[in-house]
């Protein structure tokens, strides 16, 4: 099974991680695969030279992020360019260690992905997670984080999607509004939950493919049927 993990910025989405990672969970973290997607001699790092000018590559051949931010963050077109670039090269990525960890004879995996939900990868989890917290806890931690003012942290997360609709796809949201001892244990259940729900279908899974297929196949005709539920909802 592999599990979609998400979060809004400052709910708490890296400490699960993290957390998960300390009881040997395979961890996909997309923000990592993103960085190495536009390495230098990347496919994708050409097209976006291709496209921005060579102005944005460093005499070493890497991306000069901080001026490549400056030009696409007042740019909703350059922005979306470069994620036509990024997302489909940051999803092979995922896809190809998803398909990795199963060949090792892997339980489970967990794919951290800050744009879950926003960029319809929620689609191919077996189970997602939402790291939720209320949005007065989320602002006040997002300034601690990063000592900004009230109007900066404001402006970032009303640039995001609301923490608060993202429920909507989770098949667990861990409440991070508390304290540290309270989040270690809801991970705690949490995988104890998800050991029993893997049982021992994964050894039939990984010993006969046509059923790891099937079952594979299964979970995204519910994943489409709760997509559709979903916009329905929405419209």
């Amino acid at each position: 099974i592999f599990i979609g993990l998400t979060g809004g910025i400052a709910t708490g989405k890296s400490t699960v991680s993290a957390l998960l990672r300390t009881s040997s969970i395979p961890i996909i973290d997309a923000d990592i695969l993103a960085r190495e997607v536009v390495a230098p001699g990347t496919r994708a790092l050409s097209k976006i030279a291709a496209y921005f000018g060579p102005d944005i590559i460093l005499p070493d051949g890497s991306l000069d992020r901080k001026k490549f931010g400056s030009i696409v963050f007042n740019d909703e077109t350059k922005r979306r360019k470069l994620n036509s670039i990024v997302h489909p090269a940051v999803t092979w990525a995922i896809m190809w260690n998803i398909l990795g960890c199963w060949i090792r004879g892997g339980r489970m995996c967990v794919v951290d992905v800050p744009l879950l939900i926003e960029g319809g990868l929620w689609k191919w989890m077996g189970c997602i997670i939402v790291v939720y917290c209320s949005p007065e806890t989320q602002l006040q931690r997002l300034m601690a984080r990063d000592k900004s003012t009230y109007p900066e942290a404001s402006a970032r997360l009303t640039s995001q999607q609301p923490i608060s609709s993202k429920i909507a796809y989770a098949d667990i949201v861990i409440d991070n509004s508390g304290s540290c001892a309270e989040l270690e244990e809801q991970v705690r259940l949490f995988l104890k939950r998800l050991e029993r729900t893997v049982g021992r279908t994964w050894v039939v899974s990984w010993l006969l493919p046509p059923f790891g297929l099937l079952s594979a196949a299964w979970t995204l005709l519910v994943r489409m049927a709760l997509c559709m539920k979903l916009t329905k909802r929405i419209r």
